[in-house]
């Protein structure tokens, strides 16, 4: 028996083992990048000690008001500099921090509430109209509702709930954090549409979101002090983890509320931006900017995009204005990205039509993954051959711990020691994959997950309508939006914009049909409609 199968006097400690917590990586940025300026937004700023210090307050506040360990604090906040501090703030007194979607409707953010359980809500002054009225159909326990004003942006404090600074100033500079005994504790509850209408409570760890924190820079490939723009929402998987990883290069996060061209080229230009991430809809607002909104900048800017697969055309065109676009793929289960388009320097021979096309696949893992292929129905490899599809099925430390009081989803998304990411694909010799359809009838807008079947039900509740199913049509701003087929009832007659109208009534405006097709639905013998067919419109 080898000298190593006796671990004797080889147990954990203090002194050598610490849970894996992205908290740390603030915590050591006090103290190595004490005065590098950590957080900007207009005129607010923010070094290290100081982002430091009212993360420390809000851990505090947040404790006076009766938050516990293991208790949810939502947010429902735009990319604001209270967003990125409660990023850190909220684990830090041992919560779980529950980044709400700001362009929900009423009716699902209360359900959100709900089944989150939220003692907290730090909330935008923008959407405390929305907020209070989610509360109101709540079935449980009200959570307390603390007002984030934005005088940067103009947005006025409505001032019916305590503000946010007035929370701030009650906690303490020196609170002590509560780091994880366990590094699977967990760290954030995000939600995301599945294929029913109610959203998945997606639960992540403090392991997987410290690991996605050290992948994420080797394959971008970055150095110290880096200045990212916070155009990818920090409601999204906790904006891919950008925020928890930039104290660990002493970088900078530069907030930005409004997605707009000017908004970004003004960064870039007065910040020296450096990184940002986004949807394919972000790079062709860059691309089709108007010369007004444009400014000049002497540095290439490194890009990851995600969300759904870009354009070549849209690809090639933005490699021209000084931006370096690498795709990237993942889920809300995954904590974002976890796999990358990882380029092959043989490649740069390629016209920049044919290396757009190779930039639009989803690529291969990310250092920090055990594995991520596509396989068949019954778990075999399927052939690398760029043509055989299957299932892209992922496997490591930085997968959701599971479905919040989910047990049977849970179950099913893990089902042969993999998560299931029911995205079908094909892979390439190289190993690279390549999304070729959605197993999901889920719609992917502008970066946004729709769940069709919510949007069909929304739309069923209209007197006149018999029939109907939603399918992503493409477009050219937002990628793709929903498109509805309607089978009206005898003798209805056919209301485009009142139909849709009636669907604004009931959903977020991003979810709504944008076209409204009627007809005769197809459908199987037993009476399913064919939603194959349907796309079949849209080439």
């Amino acid at each position: 028996m080898g000298w190593l199968r006796d671990e004797t006097g080889l147990d954990k400690c203090a002194a050598n083992y610490v849970p894996l917590s992205p908290l740390s990586h603030l915590a050591r940025a006090a103290k190595v990048f004490t005065n590098h300026e950590a957080l900007v937004y207009g005129d607010f700023r923010l070094t290290y000690a100081q982002y430091h210090a009212r993360v420390s307050q809000l851990a505090s506040a947040l404790q006076m008001s009766g938050v516990n360990p293991g208790d949810v604090v939502a947010t429902l906040l735009p990319n604001i500099p209270a967003q990125a501090e409660a990023h850190f703030g909220v684990p830090a007194c041992g919560a779980v921090l529950n980044t709400i979607n700001i362009r929900l409707d009423v009716d699902t953010i209360a359900y959100i509430f709900d089944h989150g359980e939220a003692k907290v809500v730090l909330c935008d002054s923008q959407f405390l109209p929305v907020c209070m009225q989610a509360i109101e159909l709540m079935e449980g326990e009200a959570p307390l509702v603390v007002e984030v004003p934005d005088t940067q942006a103009g947005v006025p404090e409505i001032g019916e709930q305590i503000d946010y600074e007035t929370f701030l100033e009650a906690g303490d500079p020196n609170f002590e954090w509560i780091l994880p005994e366990d590094e699977w504790e967990s760290i954030s509850l995000n939600y995301t549409s599945g294929t029913t209408g109610r959203p998945k409570g997606v639960v992540c760890h403090h392991r997987g979101a410290y690991l996605m924190t050290t992948g994420t820079p080797i394959t971008w490939r970055m150095t110290l002090h880096p200045r990212y723009l916070t155009i990818v929402p920090l409601f999204h998987c906790n904006g891919w983890n950008h925020t928890w990883m930039m104290p660990s290069l002493g970088g900078t996060v530069v907030c930005c509320r409004d997605i707009t061209a000017e908004a970004i080229y003004k960064a870039i230009a007065d910040e020296g931006v450096t990184h940002f991430g986004g949807a394919p809809i972000v790079l062709n607002l860059l691309v089709n900017a108007k010369d007004t909104d444009r400014r000049d900048f002497d540095h290439t800017v490194e890009v990851f995009t995600a969300g759904a697969p870009p354009a070549p055309a849209t690809l090639a065109a933005i490699g021209d204005l000084g931006f370096n676009v690498q795709q990237v793929y993942g889920l809300t289960e995954t904590y974002g990205h976890v796999t990358e388009c990882l380029w092959n320097k043989d490649w740069d021979a390629l016209s920049a039509e044919d290396q757009a096309v190779i930039k639009a696949r989803q690529g291969v893992a990310f250092p920090q993954m055990e594995d991520i292929t596509v396989m068949s129905d019954d778990m075999q490899q399927v052939p690398m051959d760029g043509a055989t599809q299957g299932e892209i099925v992922i496997r490591g430390n930085s997968v959701m711990k599971g479905y919040l009081k989910n047990p049977k989803a849970t179950a099913k998304a893990f089902k042969g020691g993999y998560f299931h990411s029911e995205d079908i694909a094909i892979q390439h010799p190289d190993g690279s994959m390549q999304i070729a359809d959605r197993a999901k009838d889920i719609i992917i807008s502008g970066g946004e997950n729709i769940s069709s079947v919510e949007v069909e039900g929304a739309l069923m509740g209209h007197p006149d309508v018999m029939l109907c199913a939603i399918v992503a049509m493409p477009d050219d701003k937002w990628g793709e939006v929903p498109c509805a087929f309607v089978e009206l009832k005898e003798g209805r007659d056919e209301d485009e914009a009142a139909l849709i109208a009636f669907t604004r009534e009931r959903l977020a405006g991003f979810k709504c049909p944008k076209k409204v097709v009627f007809g005769e639905l197809p459908k199987t013998s037993t009476g399913k409609i064919q939603k194959f067919e349907l796309r079949k419109t849209f080439g």
